[in-house]
């Protein structure tokens, strides 16, 4: 009986450059699906904002092109600032977080102020000549950058609690106060779930995050039932058909957008739910009108884009080259993906409405644009996992 054949295995073939090559070639590859990912959803985008918007636009202001408009400007000016923060070292932000955090912090002020803009009865935007800006969309950014650099240095030092637990509760205390006075406790919400993300991440005792979960949920539900609003948002939730015309009338009209487009949808632009039947249409629910218009054919493309971008950013925190990058870039695609599955629960009334908007679909400029430049910084961080080796310097 012959001997099997043995396959000669060529020293170049294990050697080090060659699997730094392969992981290289590797790395670029998950940048390239970050970066369609995030095109493919801006384009969607653009063209729902379009669809979902036109009839508003047009009973607003005479034209059905206001809102795409003012939101191509958004998506313009987001992938500039993806690019320049795709091209600058992400250590840059490590550095300069807190003078980052005081003008972002006084941008909150500011919106309680005369300068505060008030829709929908909440005052959430701030002035600034030609348009609004909403400064809590950037305080997200700005308080994972904050957190990331502060688990970053005390990373060896986790067990001693107060170290790193007092600077943290400063930064999130002060930027969370701020934004409830904004009546915008959805994204108080999601910051805080992205600060639970980046604190297991960093390696948090499991004592430690339960006990901070533990008072935090308590905190959430009292301040739920003790606004009449919020409190009829949950038990609209829970029972939408109960009062389909008047509390649960979002959830109830949002479920027949969806059951209305089938497997293929009713086509591009022939929404009727956006005739003013489904609030917010090209904001909070621009989903729903997605779903009637293109059918779950588009809905799985969008939640498969999403997973796309999701994995890319989890690809570039493992492969991150020191702390401080992998926490970073843990707590961008924690921050999204926790964003995202918020907007779709809220559409499909799987979880309570709090008003965030789906990233890079709903219309909003300040979303856009910063959603837009922390991906440019995850980008960074996945460019310096690709570094020549002998460039790279890895910390705890």
């Amino acid at each position: 009986m012959p001997a099997p054949a043995l396959r000669v295995v060529r020293p170049s073939e294990t050697s080090p450059a060659a699997r730094r090559a392969a992981a290289d070639r590797s790395a670029r590859r998950v940048l390239a699906t970050l970066t369609i990912a995030a095109a493919a959803l801006t384009a969607l985008g653009l063209v729902m904002v379009l669809s979902a918007s036109s009839v508003s636009a047009f009973a607003q202001t005479g034209s059905s092109f206001t809102f795409f408009k003012r939101q191509l400007f958004y998506a313009v000016l987001g992938s500039v600032g993806a690019v320049v923060a795709a091209r600058l070292p992400y250590h840059v932000w490590q550095r300069a977080w807190v003078p980052f955090l005081a003008g972002t912090l006084a941008l909150l002020v500011l919106v309680l102020s005369s300068a505060g803009v008030t829709a929908g009865g909440a005052s959430r935007w701030v002035n600034l000549g030609s348009f609004n800006m909403q400064p809590s969309e950037l305080a997200k950014f700005v308080v994972v950058v904050a957190v990331s650099s502060i688990l970053a240095g005390n990373i060896r030092h986790l067990g001693e609690v107060l170290g790193w637990a007092v600077p943290i509760l400063l930064v999130v205390g002060s930027v969370s106060i701020l934004i409830l006075f904004q009546r915008d406790l959805g994204t108080m919400m999601v910051i805080a779930a992205t600060v639970f993300l980046l604190l297991f991440v960093a390696g948090v005792r499991l004592k430690h995050l339960l006990i901070g979960a533990g008072v935090t949920g308590l905190a959430a539900f009292t301040m739920i039932m003790g606004e009449g609003y919020r409190r009829a948002r949950l038990f609209s939730f829970l029972h939408p058909w109960s009062d389909p015309k008047n509390t649960g009338y979002q959830i109830v009209q949002s479920l027949i957008a969806f059951g209305s487009g089938h497997l293929v949808g009713v086509g591009l632009g022939a929404s009727r739910q956006k005739w003013m039947y489904v609030p917010n249409a090209h904001t909070d629910f621009i989903f729903s009108i997605l779903g009637e218009e293109l059918g779950l054919v588009g809905e799985v493309v969008v939640l498969a884009l999403f997973a796309a971008m999701i994995f890319a950013g989890i690809r570039i925190a493992l492969r991150a080259p020191d702390a401080f990058g992998r926490l970073l870039a843990a707590g961008i695609t924690g921050w999204l993906a926790i964003q995202a599955l918020t907007n779709l629960g809220g559409a499909t009334g799987v979880l309570p409405i709090t008003g965030v908007p789906l990233p890079f679909i709903s219309f909003g400029g300040s979303s856009l644009v910063v959603s837009l430049g922390a991906l440019g910084v995850l980008r960074s961080i996945g460019r310096a996992g690709i570094a020549p080796a002998h460039g790279r310097r890895r910390h705890g």
